[in-house]
């Protein structure tokens, strides 16, 4: 055989075997990574996110997820600025008072039309109306949402707030506090507190649910920064998607996403408990008919603008326009 021959047979040979390698190697796909930052700490309004990862639904759509407790709206959205974080869920509502400040962000989504927000006291001293906040004592913080917006609630309600006495105090110990009756009453979230202090003391405490008497108050939303929505559009859309896909799985199999939470989430209450929170957070996503699940509809934020201001605790109101975007959740 010529050397000829041979020369090329060894080419082809070594052709074939470099072609075998690139079928046969696998091809290493660099996922987009996405920082995402709860405003408070774990609780059950989060399994939906942690449902998510856990179906593999970010995975699928080339993400890489990261997902990190919080310690305040304010502190998430000044990291969300600075480029620290992509995303920050949190309450819209108070996405929309830094929006009106000037602040660079935008609310992309918005899960809980109307947070699931009540004022809680004792049976023996039932709560049950706006009407019984008049004489009665409410432990108050900064920044917590139940008695930030009370102001709002009142004139909703025609009552007087001048005749409800807000005890100001550390937000850790408003609860204490309440459970010795040093006030009358205190503000928790369906999908936080009230599981665990029921479980906890074993009362049926009652409740004044601020939604059912008009303080619709935007509640758990995805926040992004306008930089990100110029630079990162494509990811954070996909982040969106796939959260969308995993609020759904949630509402079908609420157990799993508490199992899925709970997997995550060192120190976690009992099932039980973690799973009165998912379904209370689950219960209150708005589901829209032919549109993503967190869609924004102009009007809503628009009759929130109205409402706040009709009260007196906002004035002169940005456009509903500069408060969100529909852009990266179609």
């Amino acid at each position: 055989m010529s050397l000829t021959v041979l020369n090329l047979q060894k080419k082809f040979f070594i052709g074939v075997t470099l072609l075998l390698g690139l079928i046969c190697y696998p091809l290493t796909v660099t996922a987009d990574e996405v920082n995402v930052r709860f405003s408070w700490k774990m609780k059950g309004e989060y399994a939906p996110l942690y449902h998510t990862e856990a179906i593999g639904e970010f995975k699928s759509k080339g993400l890489s997820v990261n997902l990190g407790e919080g310690a305040g709206s304010q502190a998430a959205l000044g990291a969300l600025i600075q480029g620290q974080e992509d995303v920050v869920i949190m309450p819209a509502i108070f996405a929309m008072t830094a929006i009106q400040k000037g602040m660079p962000v935008k609310i992309a989504a918005v899960y809980h039309r109307s947070a699931p927000v009540v004022f809680i006291s004792h049976p023996e001293a039932p709560i049950l109306k706006p009407s019984d906040l008049e004489g009665k004592k409410l432990a108050s913080a900064v920044g917590e949402t139940g008695t930030s917006y009370l102001s709002t609630f009142c004139a909703i309600n025609n009552i007087d707030c001048d005749k409800i006495k807000l005890i100001q105090m550390d937000r850790g110990a408003r609860v204490p506090q309440f459970l010795q009756k040093q006030v009358d009453g205190v503000s928790a979230y369906l999908s936080n507190d009230l599981p665990i202090l029921e479980n906890k003391t074993g009362i049926k405490f009652a409740v004044l649910n601020l939604g059912e008497f008009g303080l619709e108050i935007p509640g758990m939303s995805a926040v992004v920064s306008d930089k990100g929505i110029k630079e990162n559009s494509g990811t954070l859309s996909k982040f969106l998607e796939a959260l969308g896909v995993g609020m759904m799985a949630t509402k079908n199999d609420p157990s799993a996403a508490t199992a899925s939470l709970r997997n995550s989430w060192d120190g976690a209450p009992s099932s039980a408990i973690v799973e009165a929170q998912v379904q209370a957070t689950i219960d209150a996503v708005n589901f829209p008919n032919g549109k993503p699940v967190g869609w924004i509809d102009e009007g809503y934020i628009q009759a929130t603008l109205d409402m706040l201001t009709e009260a007196g605790t906002l004035k002169d109101a940005r456009a509903a326009t500069d408060f969100f975007t529909n852009e990266l959740n179609n």
